[in-house]
């Protein structure tokens, strides 16, 4: 794909480390692409990954997720958007594993992590953990993404109700992760409905976004202490940046024992814009018809005017009778003879006159971009060394350290 310098949809993100000293361990990254056709469609990538593991291991394999990640989508085609996702979680769960075996200090780091690809208007994501993607359209609010974890699975096996889960002592129990000895199958199922089978719910991938939806990545430093309905509010009152702002500091207000970090991706009201190449041909269409009419009633109007296409008249007789002339007589006087000339009619027939041509009626030739662009989310590098056996091409990121933000609104 080609990387683009500005984003086809309005980004905000945001991290702030919490409230107990802890340091920041969650990593994300946006990019924009276009993909390499004739069209050249818009393309966001949203990554969002919480490290988990003692000491510094949770930041780098956060890190080492973002990056891998957003590198193998760089690399792709594009044109198979939910494989390419599950490859590059699948990808960077491994080099994560290969990772923590080559230090002390990383023995079981690991990390979860929520994508988001979104190719023109068609949203596709994937998740491993309790790192959660949000959709707000209109008045609800769809947790799109399936949790991996132990109060999860006691859920829908109907060992717990909804109402024993908070507070719960295994609230924090990851059953899934990146960076686990055997390969890690990504999560493909898009929710929108409670009732929907794991089939309906991988069906749903590719969903259509509409004007003025809104996305969220979050970690759980927000669900933890943030209702669903209370999110939905703040992004139904609030532009983007206040309203993850706001969210920040309500989860602070609640004691902030995580770390805290939003993306969140909005359809403006206009809807989604075309790409550039597109709206070139398009206009060079229309262009191209109003051309061809134009000339074609150029044409027809020479025609029309130097009589090639004149109409013949109906109201005008074909024959008209001959005048006559009458010549006056001529006298001559002669000593001797004298002659009187008699009128003589003439009965030449002069040519007849041109036919009056009227004209047919005239006739009438009808001939018959809120393109706000936002930059994109151009995150800071980071210096996290890779495995030796690693050679990944730099990408850019975010690198958190107390509360750092930045949006791409203009």
């Amino acid at each position: 794909m080609i990387r683009s310098k500005h984003a086809h949809l309005k980004v905000y993100a945001d991290s702030h480390p919490g409230m107990t000293g802890k340091n920041n361990e969650d990593r994300f990254a946006v990019s924009a692409f276009r993909l390499e056709n004739h069209t050249q469609t818009p393309v966001l990538l949203a990554v969002l990954s919480d490290g988990i593991g003692g000491h510094r291991a949770g930041e780098v394999a956060a890190e080492m997720a973002v990056n891998i990640i957003s590198q193998h989508v760089a690399a792709s085609d594009g044109n198979n958007p939910l494989q390419i996702l599950q490859e590059a979680v699948q990808v960077a769960s491994a080099r994560i594993y290969e990772s923590s075996l080559s230090e002390e200090g990383r023995r079981g780091m690991g990390a979860t992590c929520a994508c988001v690809l979104i190719v023109g208007d068609q949203m596709f994501m994937g998740n491993v953990g309790d790192t959660r993607v949000y959709l707000m359209r209109g008045s609800q609010i769809y947790q799109t993404s399936t949790d991996h974890t132990w109060l999860q699975e006691a859920l829908d096996a109907g060992i717990l109700k909804a109402d024993q889960l908070e507070g719960h002592p295994n609230a924090h129990v990851i059953r899934r992760y990146l960076g686990s000895a055997k390969p890690v199958q990504v999560d493909i199922r898009l929710r929108l409905g409670p009732k929907e089978t794991q089939a309906e719910a991988e069906a749903n991938q590719g969903l259509p976004l509409r004007k003025g939806d809104t996305l969220l990545l979050c970690s759980d430093g927000l669900t933890d202490l943030v209702k669903n309905e209370e999110i939905l509010q703040a992004f139904k009152k609030y532009p983007l940046r206040e309203a993850c702002k706001r969210l920040i500091d309500l989860a602070n207000q609640r004691g902030g024992h995580d770390n805290i970090t939003l993306i969140a991706i909005q359809v403006p009201s206009q809807g989604i814009s075309r790409s550039p190449l597109l709206r070139f041909l398009m206009w060079l269409v229309i262009a191209g018809l109003l051309l061809f009419l134009l000339a074609t009633g150029l044409v027809y109007g020479w025609l029309w005017y130097s009589g090639t296409m004149q109409p013949t008249s109906t109201n005008v007789p074909a024959t008209m009778p001959p005048p006559t002339f009458v010549v006056p007589s001529l006298t001559s006087t002669s000593p001797t003879v004298e002659k009187q000339q008699m009128p003589v009619a003439v009965t030449d027939t002069p040519a007849l006159p041109q036919e009056w041509v009227f004209p047919s009626p005239t006739d009438t030739l009808s001939v018959f971009h809120w393109d706000e662009k936002f930059a994109t989310l151009t995150p800071w590098p980071t210096n996290t060394p890779l495995p030796p056996t690693e050679t990944p091409t730099p990408t850019v990121l975010f690198k958190p350290t107390q509360t750092q933000s930045l949006t791409s609104q203009p």
